[in-house]
């Protein structure tokens, strides 16, 4: 796996080291000991997926509240998204500010997600699949989030929403 840090200490973007031949490529898309290895959390709990039909889904921002945070590894296996994280960690240097990353099914991308992270994204074509790791089980009533459009993170998203669902549409500012 290839590790690239990010401009927000501790978020990732990882790609899949290709090993290709005549038939296509194998890579690791998991590998608890490399994560270990740069010092990345790697106990998964749970692995989610979603699906969005249309054009232009907003999913986010999200994130669960202490004692419940989640480290997430985020690919896009079909379609395309522009996925974004917002540090919220209050002794970070890069406090309150964010990074998107384009992941497709064809550029084998993923983000990892650290603790103390809001993370959404915004499908970039029809019937887009997000494949989610998590190191956290789901715990109803920790969750939170933050709209995906609070002025005061200045997201700059590559479209406008065209489906929001009411909960995201109801997140407060930060």
């Amino acid at each position: 796996m290839i590790f690239t840090e990010t401009e927000l200490k501790g978020a990732f973007i990882l790609e899949i080291k290709k090993l290709e031949d005549e038939r296509g490529f194998f890579g690791r898309s998991w590998c608890a000991k490399e994560l270990a290895a740069h010092g990345l959390k790697h106990d998964i709990k749970q692995a989610n997926t979603s699906l969005s039909l249309k054009k232009g889904t907003i999913r986010g921002m999200h994130y669960q509240n202490d004692p419940f945070q989640e480290t997430k590894l985020i690919r896009c296996t079909r379609g395309a998204i522009y996925d974004v994280i917002i540090d919220l960690r209050k002794n970070s240097p890069t406090y309150k500010q964010w990074v998107g990353v384009e992941l497709t099914q064809d550029n084998y991308k993923m983000l990892y997600v650290p603790e103390d992270f809001a993370h959404g994204f915004i499908t970039l074509e029809d019937n887009c699949e997000v494949s989610y790791l998590v190191t956290q089980f789901y715990t109803p009533g920790a969750e939170a989030g933050i709209r995906w459009d609070d002025p005061e993170f200045k997201i700059e998203w590559p479209m406008n929403p065209e489906v929001i669902s009411e909960k995201d549409r109801n997140h407060p500012n930060y």
